[in-house]
């Protein structure tokens, strides 16, 4: 004989049964949870968000724009562009804060503690968001510029936090289109030859010198123009700054003949910007 409990709204009667299958339910874990994004936006073009980026925006209570001084206007322009032309419902929030100030030190090992500081920092102030700004079923986002799997902190930053137990959410992770990407298309060359390998690092990594085993090299974060110190004859660069933005500007050519005209382009922008986004390829030939 089965007992019931009561009946539910269209009259149906509780039985046990159905009280023991809720509480499974509660025991596996269907309790509401926050969650969090990592939606990639693309380098610059608003065009170049994804149908799946759209369809995770308008999925978003809580939009987290983190600030950089003189960066910070423009930047938060974009952002609100992207919002305001694909949110269809715009009852979201928009919360700032500003990103933690970031010593550069002299020594590789000054640089490096530098580093772990403001990573550190930001990932207190990323917790205090989470915990602060989402309700118990709150949906949040980062909105990462390119794609946040390449260069991007905040991935490795919500994946930290993911794994304490300070605040529990979920989150995933809508990939963009990176400013690699974005690069080679604007250039119109492919980033790999036939058989070829592609190496993509940093400035500061270069700076060792070109490999041996990759003729075609991605070189991200090089405030320090240093492809003026390793490339020489037989290497051609492919060049570009505010990826997919009305400001958008691309040089390309033999590394010895256009070295001058990229670095003076670069100080010239960046002077009158105040930031610059940039990247560029390195080709043997």
């Amino acid at each position: 004989m089965h007992q019931t409990h009561g009946t539910k709204a269209d009259g149906t009667p509780i039985t046990d049964e159905m009280v023991d299958a809720m509480a499974d339910e509660a025991e596996r874990g269907y309790d509401a949870v926050r969650k969090v994004s990592i939606i990639g936006i693309g380098a610059g073009d608003p065009e170049q968000v994804t149908v799946q980026a759209v369809k995770a925006l308008n999925a978003v209570d809580v939009f987290f724009v983190v600030t950089k001084g003189t960066e910070q206007q423009e930047l938060v322009d974009l952002r609100t562009a992207v919002l305001e032309r694909y949110v269809e419902q715009p009852t979201y929030r928009v919360v700032e804060v500003r990103d933690p100030e970031r010593s550069r030190g002299e020594t590789a090992a000054e640089q490096r503690a530098a580093v772990a500081a403001w990573r550190d920092a930001r990932a207190e102030q990323y917790a205090a968001l989470i915990r602060d700004e989402l309700g118990e079923d709150g949906h949040g986002a980062f909105l990462a510029w390119g794609d946040p799997t390449l260069y991007e902190s905040t991935l490795t930053i919500v994946t930290e936090l993911a794994a304490r137990a300070h605040v529990a959410f979920d989150y995933e992770v809508v990939p963009g289109i990176s400013a690699v990407s974005a690069l080679a298309a604007r250039h119109r060359i492919p980033l790999n030859r036939v058989g070829g390998a592609v190496q993509v690092t940093t400035g500061r990594r270069l700076a060792g010198g070109l490999t041996a085993d990759a003729d075609d090299i991605v070189v991200m974060l090089d405030p320090s123009c240093t492809f003026r110190e390793v490339a020489g004859e037989g290497v051609d660069i492919y060049w570009g700054a505010y990826l997919g933005t009305a400001d958008e500007t691309l040089v390309s050519g033999p590394v010895t003949e256009v070295a001058d005209e990229i670095e003076r382009v670069r100080a010239s922008e960046k002077e009158r910007k105040g930031w610059i986004f940039d990247t560029y390829l390195l080709r043997r030939k």
